[in-house]
């Protein structure tokens, strides 16, 4: 049986030609293994165990040919990540220059070696929240998170989030890549003029992008089942938050409320952001969703509300009405995000 070995592909994707690369990408892979999982909006994981022997290459060697290959063929960089699980090669990408590749060897020695010097948050299912609970406890690496009896672990954060941390901790990860083509979805970015580290302009943007996404949902007679949020930094690194929607949906509050949660797990706080990016996933027909029923009038004076807005929009365009907290003083207009081209 050959030995498992995972790389996570990540597309450096021009704006707006990379809703038309990121399948012309996906099927490059395809072409070195089968088994493909597509990881929108820009990235994906493959499985290349039986593809190492086929090629005759060692895992950076078969990177190496994937990275010229998607340049030669796409004019596309990309940045990969490898080791013998989904957990290593997406730690590997986050860690490596946008533009080149790290590949971690499989064996116990060099995986522990990667992953006991990185701090709590560096680890796949540690958010920021989850680290400052285990620094209280003096648990700062995740070597230390390995070294800390399970029990222990999980008395300080649950027993099903404990013990998931552990075994991630300790290189872990049992769930396989697979064979999965990208769902329906839909995404719309924003780029500021200038690195934003103001978390009321960071919150407007959120709500813009909220905004342009229920309304194309809307005309285009869908809902969403979950929200990604991306944000990208000025070291042109980038976090991803996906988040299930209690019902799927396409009415603003909704969104808006699912959105700001992911914006607020992130705790940037005073991080230089670049850019924002806000996608639904999951698309499927308005018509055969279901909506759960409320006594509260607020909520279908809202969508009534919605409704007329959406006929103004629709005849004058979609600048025509805006929420109040997006309308600002011509003098302050300057510094508006820039709407995705």
């Amino acid at each position: 049986m050959h030995q498992s070995y995972v790389l996570r592909v990540h597309a450096l994707l021009p704006r707006p030609a990379g809703t038309e690369l990121y399948p012309q990408l996906l099927d490059l892979l395809e072409n070195i293994t089968p088994t493909v999982q597509a990881l929108q909006p820009d990235a994906a994981d493959i499985e290349i165990g039986t593809a190492l022997r086929f090629f005759d290459r060692t895992p950076h060697e078969l990177a190496q040919l994937i990275r010229l290959r998607t340049l030669a063929l796409l004019g596309l960089n990309v940045t990969i990540g490898g080791g013998r699980s989904r957990l290593i090669a997406a730690m590997a990408a986050d860690t490596t220059t946008p533009g080149t590749l790290t590949c971690i060897d499989p064996a116990d020695t060099a995986t522990r070696a990667f992953l006991r010097p990185r701090p709590v948050a560096a680890l796949y299912g540690a958010g920021p929240a989850t680290a400052a609970t285990l620094a209280r406890y003096g648990i700062a690496t995740i070597g230390q998170l390995a070294d800390t009896p399970l029990l222990t672990v999980q008395k300080i954060l649950g027993t099903a989030a404990g013990r998931l941390l552990h075994e991630r901790a300790n290189g872990i990860d049992p769930r396989p890549v697979l064979r999965q083509q990208p769902e329906q979805s839909s995404s719309t970015g924003i780029d500021f003029p200038h690195d934003e580290l103001d978390p009321d302009r960071h919150r407007q943007a959120v709500l813009h992008l909220t905004e342009q996404l229920a309304f194309r949902m809307r005309g285009e007679e869908q809902v969403a089942r979950r929200l990604t949020l991306t944000v990208r930094y000025a070291d042109h690194t980038s976090t991803h938050r996906t988040r299930t929607l209690p019902e799927a949906a396409n009415h603003t509050v909704q969104l808006a409320r699912t959105a700001y949660d992911l914006y607020e797990s992130l705790a940037l706080q005073r991080a230089r952001v670049r850019g924002l990016a806000l996608r639904a996933e999951g698309l499927g027909p308005a018509g055969a969703a279901h909506h759960q029923l409320t006594f509260d009038p607020a909520d279908r004076k809202a969508r009534l509300l919605e409704a007329a807005a959406d006929k103004a929009r629709t005849r004058f365009g979609a600048a025509a009405v805006r929420p109040a907290s997006l309308a600002r003083p011509a003098t302050a207009r300057r510094r508006d995000v820039r709407p995705p081209a």
